[in-house]
């Protein structure tokens, strides 16, 4: 082999070894982004009875700081280091959690906070309008300013619910409102199966590169869902407490999303189902989809 071959040839193993370096930076990198810093159990002691809606807020507050936080806000970064180029997997989760954080808001403000024709809570209005910007925006107002302020008035809202205060709207603490939620949660889990299976997107197969951004999208969703659900629990102890099935069956959900929520392939395959490689996007669908059916049984319970 001559000199420039050998030269070639090195060159090429050192490209090989950063990349895989950079893989592997990568995949530590967001296994630990992935587990969200948040303790509810020192916001509100077992046993203590935590201010209505004090805790689902804090969450989805916690959710989107942590996503803010680090490495940032991915959808609307530069394009030449964009989520095209460079780590579109905490991209796709992060439009994935966007997308929940959004719907769970809305319902927040729209039916657990509120009976009839109450008037919005003014914090959770303004932090529903504040999550609705466009998550690619890069130039002023950016995205991560919006989301920031949306984090802010989410916790303007926990605060307004001190006694010395009590200028925010509680939650009801009414199944029939939980049960919006529950429903619009099952909606978009539904959405995630969908996706988890999909074989075509405009009318071509599924590439490998886009199967991983179906794959981070969809485990954005139960990220938010799972954490959330925690925060149900201890709101709503007193209730479920009554009714043992729907306690269980909220703690099996829990559980299933969470697990949904951590997977962590180094990278996402899409083998078939009777090949040797894995189909990743197939083995989330088992939580995703366990989950979906159990909270059909929790809105019958909650119906009851």
């Amino acid at each position: 082999m001559t000199w420039l071959g050998r030269l070639l040839l090195n060159r090429f193993a050192l490209l090989a070894l950063l990349w895989l370096a950079a893989v592997g930076a990568l995949h530590v990198g967001q296994v630990r982004h992935d587990r969200l810093p948040l303790d509810l159990a020192a916001l509100a002691p077992p046993g203590e009875t935590p201010r209505p809606g004090a805790l689902l807020a804090t969450t989805l507050a916690a959710i989107m700081r942590h996503e803010l936080s680090g490495t940032g806000w991915r959808p609307n970064d530069f394009f030449l280091w964009g989520p095209r180029v460079l780590a579109d997997n905490n991209a796709n989760r992060q439009l994935g959690i966007l997308q929940a954080v959004r719907r769970t808001t809305q319902v927040m403000k729209e039916h657990l906070t509120k009976i009839s024709s109450d008037s919005f809570d003014p914090n959770l209005e303004k932090a529903d309008n504040a999550f609705r910007y466009d998550e690619r925006r890069f130039f002023y107002p950016t995205a991560e300013g919006r989301y920031a302020l949306g984090v802010r008035y989410l916790e303007d809202y926990v605060r307004g619910l001190e006694p010395e205060l009590q200028t925010s709207k509680p939650l009801t603490l009414r199944n029939m409102e939980l049960l919006r939620l529950f429903q619009a949660w099952s909606d978009m889990l539904g959405d995630a199966h969908a996706n988890l299976y999909r074989t075509e997107i405009d009318g071509h197969r599924v590439r490998p590169w886009e199967s991983d951004d179906l794959f981070y999208h969809a485990q954005g969703y139960t990220h938010v869902m799972a954490a959330c659900l925690r925060a149900i629990q201890r709101e709503y102890a007193r209730s479920f407490a009554e009714r043992e099935m729907l306690a269980s069956l909220v703690a099996e959900v829990a559980s299933s999303l969470e697990y949904a929520s951590r997977l962590k392939p180094i990278v996402v395959l899409d083998g078939s189902d009777s090949g040797l490689a894995a189909n990743h996007r197939r083995n989330l669908d088992v939580y995703v989809a366990e989950a979906r059916q159990k909270i059909y049984s929790i809105r019958e319970e909650l119906e009851k």
